[in-house]
């Protein structure tokens, strides 16, 4: 049996025209189902949901043979013990700095000042302005970023951007790109010993999809 993790929302729905180019569809509505082990047309293959930010944990250990993980959650997972054989190109944003509209960003880091920034990517925020020189405070938080500066929480954010549309109604401005952001296809290293025919045949079909789907 291969077990693959998956989160749900954009990944999920993002990952279906591949898992259906290597002959793997979800045997049952996702949507209404309560299941959190979903049945596949193959069936040696099935698909476990847990979070996003759970997905290289379950890879790593062995909950899961295989697994698709935003580059995001990897990097503050570190990638131990994980295979990242493709980019796949699907969920993709970017992280970057993002303050209130009156807030002189630009002037704080210039005059050396020292910032607090709110994230949830702790280790991706410090090195970004260890690497910049920038002296800050991290505030860790795990819900809504847009409320740190508003409230007097912090003075800027990192976090994930795709529109930017939420960015705008909260009256904020992306002041700096630091990376672009997909989701990468992981593997535990193990499985792939152990089960190499299966999950090389998995890693092929999905590389053979990929050309077909916009960079």
């Amino acid at each position: 049996m291969i077990t693959l993790a998956l989160s749900k929302g954009r990944i999920f729905d993002e990952s279906l025209p591949l898992l259906k180019a290597a002959g793997i569809e979800i045997a049952e509505d996702s949507e209404s189902s309560r299941r959190l082990i979903l049945a596949t047309t193959r069936p040696d293959v099935r698909v476990v949901l847990v979070r996003a930010t759970d997905v290289p944990t379950y890879v790593q250990h062995g909950g899961a043979d295989l697994g698709v993980a935003g580059l995001d959650v990897l990097l503050e997972h570190g990638g131990q013990g994980l295979y990242q054989p493709l980019d796949l190109r699907i969920a993709q944003c970017r992280m970057s700095v993002a303050v209130r509209a009156d807030f002189d960003y630009a002037a704080a880091v210039k005059q050396g000042s020292r910032i607090r920034v709110a994230t949830k990517y702790v280790s991706v925020a410090r090195d970004h302005f260890a690497d910049k020189g920038v002296h800050v405070d991290l505030i860790k938080l795990y819900g809504s970023m847009e409320l740190a500066p508003l409230t007097g929480l912090a003075d800027a954010i990192v976090d994930l951007v795709s529109t930017g549309s939420t960015l705008a109604a909260n009256r904020l401005v992306e002041v700096e790109r630091i990376m672009d952001i997909s989701s990468r296809l992981v593997v535990n290293q193990a499985a792939l010993k152990l089960k190499q025919q299966p999950i090389r045949r998995i890693i092929e079909a999905f590389e053979s999809a990929l050309p077909g789907l916009p960079a």
